[in-house]
């Protein structure tokens, strides 16, 4: 009997492994630079992913369905791991002295990695969530995962998927209501404190303010 594309992965076979490519790296481009907000990272996310899942093959269970949510999985603790690397890095080229004249990389790499969450559209919002709030809206909201397809690719509980969810839905309808109630305050026509006569004197008579009286 023919053997199914997770068994063909888990023995090693180099075509099976193409074929997993192709059908998903574009899900795991997505979600990289939903967590990274930057594409050229992803770019780099995705290559790590990928090489990661090939050295983890052997781990792969024959039976089961789409191996998404595995590679998805994989993707997250990519970038979790490249960022703590490049803070790793930044905090030791910061120890070192500075030289005139030469700049300092180091911020930009961690900058590239660290901007997770600041998606133009949404950045005040994505700003008020907390990393493992963030991975399960990617997840769950972009990639289309289930709750027990999130949870295995997070390696937690269901009911954690749905804890973690919840937050970050009433969080992100919160930040949304202040950027309203912001944006219409900004739009609004400012009072005139000081109305000016048409011969360029002021009227005696003018509104009292709360707080001067």
């Amino acid at each position: 009997m023919e053997k199914n594309l997770r068994a063909r992965i888990r023995d090693g076979d180099p075509e099976a492994f193409g074929e997993l490519f192709d059908a998903c790296a574009r899900s795991v481009y997505n979600h990289a630079y939903r967590l990274t907000g930057d594409w050229s990272t992803a770019e780099d996310m995705v290559s790590l992913t990928f090489l990661e899942a090939w050295r983890l093959r052997e781990r792969i269970d024959p039976e089961g369905g789409s191996l998404r949510p595995w590679l998805l999985g994989i993707a997250t603790n990519t970038v979790r791991n490249a960022r703590r690397a490049a803070r790793r890095h930044a905090a030791a080229v910061n120890r070192l002295p500075r030289q005139e004249g030469v700049r300092d990389f180091a911020d930009d790499v961690a900058s590239r990695i660290d901007d997770a969450g600041l998606l133009a559209s949404v950045t005040t919002a994505l700003k008020a969530l907390r990393r493992p709030e963030r991975e399960v809206l990617a997840l769950c909201v972009w990639s289309g995962l289930d709750y027990a397809a999130a949870a295995e690719a997070l390696g937690v509980p269901v009911g954690t998927v749905r804890s973690r969810l919840s937050r970050a839905r009433k969080k992100l309808a919160a930040a949304a209501d202040k950027a309203v109630q912001k944006t219409a305050e900004e739009n609004r026509e400012p009072a005139r404190r000081r109305a000016q006569m048409s011969d360029g004197r002021t009227p005696a008579a003018r509104p009292i303010q709360e707080g001067n009286r």
